[in-house]
């Protein structure tokens, strides 16, 4: 019987124009947004006083941007770089269109951008991934581009590493 270890693409099987679609998405939860904006030391009022947040435009406390920020990363990790990433190069042009609020569920979707193989490390390449969350009435939530050094197919099986 062959057997199959579930990752992500390699650096030659991701494909330009096709938005890869992550499920499920995740539900962000009050604890959620109070344990990650305490544990980065984040003291931002908005995140941690619903009487105060009551009081600003939005009416009510928001999810702090970086969790949603590491969530939409997330979500693409078991679809898309699962044992196939060397290491995260960057972020760009990172935005945060609309809120996010307690009780919201982020939906991401990846699109590659550009990519190229590395000059330096053989068997390796560069990609550029755009992310987008979308919250569960479909208004983008936040977009980032990210650039990643992966392996390449022949790159990863020359280390001994199929399927890691």
């Amino acid at each position: 019987m062959r057997e199959e270890t579930q990752r992500g693409f390699y650096y030659d099987e991701l494909e330009e124009d096709v938005r890869y679609v992550h499920r499920p998405g995740r539900t962000m939860t009050e604890a959620d947004d109070v344990l990650f904006t305490s544990a980065t030391m984040n003291p931002q009022a908005l995140h941690l006083d619903a009487a105060w947040a009551a009081t600003q435009p939005f009416g009510k406390p928001l999810v702090n941007s970086m969790l949603t920020l590491a969530t939409l990363v997330g979500l693409s990790v078991a679809h898309l770089t699962r044992g196939t990433i060397v290491a995260n190069l960057g972020f760009s042009d990172i935005r945060f269109p609309a809120p996010m609020f307690h009780g919201d569920t982020l939906y991401g979707e990846t699109v590659m951008t550009g990519r190229r193989l590395s000059s330096s490390r053989p068997g390796q390449g560069i990609v550029t991934l755009e992310h987008t969350g979308r919250n569960q009435d479909d208004a983008v939530v936040a977009v980032a581009t990210r650039s990643v050094l992966m392996w390449t197919k022949d790159g990863h099986a020359d280390l001994g590493r199929e399927g890691s």
